[in-house]
């Protein structure tokens, strides 16, 4: 199963750590997979998005940054 959430991130980010949180409970609400990845562990990721971090993909489009809606995420993973 492809996780439908991707979280880019980094260890040691205050926002990424939020982020991980309001994401972890809003997949396990609607039973959805996500993952996690560090812009430190690949360089196309970290020049692409080393400024907005955390970013949030849903489907692999990009959802949110910075901050994480809790509201927002939820409708996303359950639209039909």
């Amino acid at each position: 199963m492809t996780p439908r959430v991707t979280l880019i991130g980094k260890p040691g980010c205050h926002l990424c750590d939020e982020a991980r949180r309001v994401i972890a409970e809003v997949c396990a609400e609607v039973d959805s997979s996500w993952v996690e990845v560090s812009v430190l562990d690949d360089p196309a990721l970290f020049d692409q998005h080393w400024d907005r971090i955390p970013v949030i993909l849903v489907d692999g489009r990009p959802h949110d940054f910075w901050r994480v809606d809790a509201a927002r995420l939820r409708t996303a993973l359950t639209a039909p």
